[in-house]
């Protein structure tokens, strides 16, 4: 599809693709084989197994620009959408028959606007149209509420898992701790595991009504598995990003691979520690992730792993799917059709340090509520926009959550141990450290820092009005409000003075400023700077 005509487009029909084959699907695999000697009797023997899996779907159910790097470059092109993981899904069932296991690593109720005002409702026809074999809910699966949560995970046609979500006051978990399938023939076991930083990490309100245990039950689980279960391969299907799954294969054992989710990293190589592979395959629906597992004796002799990149012009989408989308969509076309601004320029949320789209919306909260400095959260999630007509769904996109604007007083030296806490929570050596997604997006302020340096004097400097901030001097910041902090704490600084909840919300404030502004021409960049890091950073496992 012509990226030109994207943004004028409303509903095209399907990019007709012929069936792939094999060799599409699986164009240069990274492959690892077990050293064996091999006999007639060995190959009879073996048997392959095919997992399959999304991750951070953020209910992203439709086509959409994606962004794609390489050392050839950055490229845009039209990729994802439901129907499309799906035509690739059953093409490689169609290659492996009755061999085949598809998972989902969370995140997938939240992130778009259709799911927003139904509660991820929205979302629940499309994925049972998938056929999944089961799922983990990720951070951001309690948005609408734990009882929300529970319903929507009820209404899937496949079972959801997680060992480390307990009601609070039943001490009961959740959702079973793992599943036994057998895939052709292998019996498999998948368990699962969810940040357990939920309920900080998230505004506390999210999760009201559950606890979350932390990793110390898993190598008995997995002990479990594979002896009571007689698993022959175990998976450990996580939503803890790319660095803490790495950290989780380094202490774990019997686990043949982790499949992450979370961070939105794109693996187009596995990482080995011991002799797990961990993986992540990307977001949005742009990506599947493929992994093929051959097995001798109870043991994986052989495995090929490849990162799909779902473009339109490589996948077709399945017809049934996208009936389904059009149909969940239909009520709210024209409410998310409807032009709010324009942009000159293509506004992507793609970097750990800062990012085009959160200099936008950083800009928007500080021109709605005059204060010195503000911040917005360092979001992950999002497809990029094309230069064009900013949409009502766009704006969904990159705030799915309706929240209301918070300023407050906050001293040079507060601010300074908010920016070391935050740094610290992206680029700590120990990923057990690593908490929430990418750094703040200031607007108003401008940050120099040393991402290697030790915790707590990692800041070089920061600038308030272009002056240098002093420990004394107080300074009026604004961010998004989060429900459920104390009254006193503004975006995760704690402790500040005369604190405020707007009337406004970030989604008006973000109107407001577009209706004023636009277009939107070239948002200032440079605002966080590293002195060791190129300024585009595109991985926070390679970052840190």
């Amino acid at each position: 599809m012509n990226l030109a005509n994207w943004k004028n487009r409303r509903r095209g029909p399907a990019v007709a693709v012929a069936v792939l084959t094999s060799a599409l699907l699986l164009p240069q695999a990274f492959r690892v084989r077990t050293a064996c000697a091999a006999t007639f009797e060995d190959d009879r023997a073996k048997k392959t197994i095919t997992l399959v899996y999304i991750a951070d779907l953020h209910a992203q159910l439709e086509p959409h620009p994606e962004l794609f790097w390489s050392d050839r470059g950055d490229e845009t092109a039209i990729a994802g959408g439901v129907a499309r993981v799906g035509f690739a899904v059953q093409a490689i069932r169609r290659e492996r028959p009755g061999s085949v296991l598809f998972m989902d690593a969370g995140d997938t109720f939240q992130g778009s606007a259709a799911a927003a005002w139904t509660e991820g409702k929205a979302v629940v026809p499309a994925l049972n149209a998938l056929k999944l074999d089961l799922a983990i809910p990720g951070n951001w699966e309690v948005v609408y509420g734990a009882q929300a949560l529970q319903s929507r995970a009820n209404e899937l046609h496949y079972p959801m898992i997680a060992s480390n979500i307990r009601w609070s006051d039943t001490k009961k978990l959740m959702f079973p701790p793992y599943l036994i399938k057998e895939v052709n023939g292998v019996r498999v076991a998948v368990v699962g595991f969810t940040d357990p930083d939920v309920p900080t990490r998230q505004p506390p309100s999210y999760s009201r009504g559950l606890t979350y245990d932390d990793e110390s039950g898993l190598q008995a689980l997995i002990d479990r598995v594979r002896g009571e279960e007689r698993a022959e391969v175990v998976l450990l299907l996580t939503h803890v990003g790319l660095p803490k799954s790495i950290g989780l294969a380094e202490r774990l054992s019997g686990v043949d691979a982790v499949l992450s989710g979370d961070t939105h990293e794109r693996t187009y190589q596995p990482i080995v520690r011991n002799k797990t592979w961990v993986v992540e395959p990307g977001s949005f629906g742009s990506f599947l992730g493929r992994l093929d597992l051959t097995v001798n004796e109870g043991r994986v002799v052989d495995r090929r792993w490849e990162l799909i990149e779902l473009r339109s012009d490589r996948f077709g989408e399945d017809e049934s799917i996208r009936h389904i989308v059009e149909e969940t969509s239909a009520p709210f076309r024209s409410r998310l059709d409807a032009t709010i601004g324009k942009t000159e320029v293509d506004l992507a949320r793609y970097s750990v340090l800062e990012t085009s789209l959160d200099a936008v919306l950083a800009d928007a909260i500080r021109s709605a509520t005059g204060a010195d400095a503000a911040l917005s959260n360092g979001f992950r999630f999002s497809p990029p926009t094309l230069a064009g007509p900013i949409r009502e769904s766009d704006l969904w996109n990159w705030y799915p959550i309706t929240t209301r604007l918070k300023t407050g007083k906050a001293t040079g030296k507060q601010i300074r141990e908010f920016w070391e806490r935050e740094l610290d929570h992206v680029f700590a050596k120990d990923p057990k450290m690593l908490f929430g997604g990418w750094l703040p997006r200031p607007s108003g302020m401008k940050v120099v820092f040393e991402a290697g340096a030790p915790k707590g004097k990692r800041t070089r400097e920061i600038r308030i009005g272009g002056s240098l901030i002093e420990d004394e001097r107080v300074y009026t910041i604004a961010a998004c409000e989060r429900e459920g902090d104390a009254p006193d704490t503004l975006c995760r600084i704690p402790h500040v003075k005369d604190p405020k909840v707007m009337d406004m919300t970030a989604h008006e404030a973000v109107r407001s400023y577009l209706k004023s502004h636009s277009p939107i021409k070239n948002p200032e960049s440079g605002r966080v700077r590293a002195i060791d890091l190129p300024q585009v950073v595109r991985s926070q496992a390679i970052a840190k």
